[in-house]
């Protein structure tokens, strides 16, 4: 059995046993490039600010390192890039809109490699599903850069991952504010505030409950219809992004002071004010009230709506998993229980999972 992954080193990589498909041709290639590559981020979630951050005021994410997303690339004969992912299995080039965050990731990870003539087989494998507001497009570009990088041995700073991510999501998000990027492998809270990005003190001895409503929630008609009421309602949508934003300033005081049940109150302010705004949804609705009925300190729908994701605060983990079975109850197709202290992801490759990633994409589309 040859080197795990992660001890492996480009003399390995140039060895037959190691090159597999790889053509001779392709030796040269080689010379500084690993056998394979992986590449690791997490969801994240909107704790408060949802639509008001658009407009300049204070939001704060929650980086979810319990909720994995994960990349892995290996050198293949052969002209073009491979994927498998979410169902997909085919060339890359061809995988279509849902996947040009991905495409784009490649790119501008071989650009700042400064090579471009391997072609890779990429698999993505996540704990949490897409199009859910839990930055899915951002988590996997950053997981495919990262993984590229790896195969190069590249060393890449913080800020460098970060441009290089924030690049591939202009594919994906026009112009992203960044908040994705950078919360999708932050280790802290991170607050958004006026177009600037900082983390956020957070000492709270609590659990978020995240729930899939199993609705594919659209972003874009979301504050699209905040952005046709703030010009015809102008006033009204105004005072209520202001608030808005002022429970973004609470929260980050709940958040350092421990104060789980001044968070779990402005969070559920904040539901009110985006039911206003008609963002929610009535699949959210009837999730915010059973997670409230079971116990939660606090409820509301997390990214930009109309479907999408839910959030519930909890004090104990006996609560959360009591919130997680009524959300169960009443329809959610998706619970998860995170820690709000959760430590720092250790990052480390998987080869056994890869091979588990790739059969099941396999079978997907058998």
């Amino acid at each position: 059995m040859g080197k795990p992954l992660h001890e492996q080193t480009p003399q390995d990589a140039r060895t037959p046993r190691s090159l597999g498909a790889v053509s001779t041709d392709d030796v040269h290639d080689l010379d500084k490039v690993y056998l394979s590559g992986y590449g690791e981020t997490w969801a994240k979630t909107i704790l408060i600010g949802d639509h008001s951050a658009v407009y300049g005021y204070p939001a704060i994410a929650l980086p979810l390192q319990s909720l994995k997303m994960r990349a892995w690339v290996a050198p293949i004969s052969g002209h073009e890039h491979m994927l498998h992912a979410l169902g997909y299995d085919g060339e890359l080039r061809k995988s279509g809109e849902r996947f040009a965050g991905i495409r784009r990731a490649v790119q501008v990870a071989e650009t700042f490699v400064g090579r471009s003539g391997l072609s890779f087989d990429i698999v993505t494998e996540a704990d949490f599903p897409a199009e859910r507001g839990l930055g899915s497009s951002a988590a996997a570009a950053g997981a495919v850069i990262r993984a590229v990088l790896d195969a190069y041995g590249k060393a890449a700073s913080p800020d460098e991952l970060f441009a290089l991510t924030n690049g591939a999501e202009i594919i994906t998000h026009g112009h992203p504010s960044g908040l994705d990027s950078v919360t999708t492998c932050a280790s802290d809270p991170i607050l958004l505030d006026h177009g600037a990005i900082s983390t956020v003190v957070m000492n709270i001895p609590a659990y978020l409950v995240i729930a899939d409503s199993g609705i594919s929630g659209s972003t874009r008609d979301a504050v699209g219809g905040v952005r046709e009421r703030y010009e015809h309602e102008h006033e009204r949508t105004r005072t209520i992004l202001e608030s808005l934003g002022s429970l973004g300033e609470l929260a980050v005081a709940d958040l350092a002071h421990g104060d789980i049940k001044g968070l779990g109150a402005h969070m559920n302010q904040a539901q009110d004010m985006l039911a206003q705004l008609q963002v929610s949804h009535p699949t959210l609705d009837s999730l915010v009230d059973a997670a409230r009925s079971a116990g939660a300190v606090g409820a509301k729908l997390t990214g930009g709506g109309l479907g999408g994701c839910m959030i519930a605060l909890a004090s104990s983990r006996r609560q959360a998993e009591s919130i997680q079975g009524r959300l169960y109850d009443h329809g959610a197709k998706g619970v998860w229980v995170h820690a709000l202290q959760t430590g720092r992801s250790s990052g480390n490759r998987d080869e056994e999972r890869y091979a588990s990633a790739r059969s099941r994409s396999d079978e997907s589309i058998a």
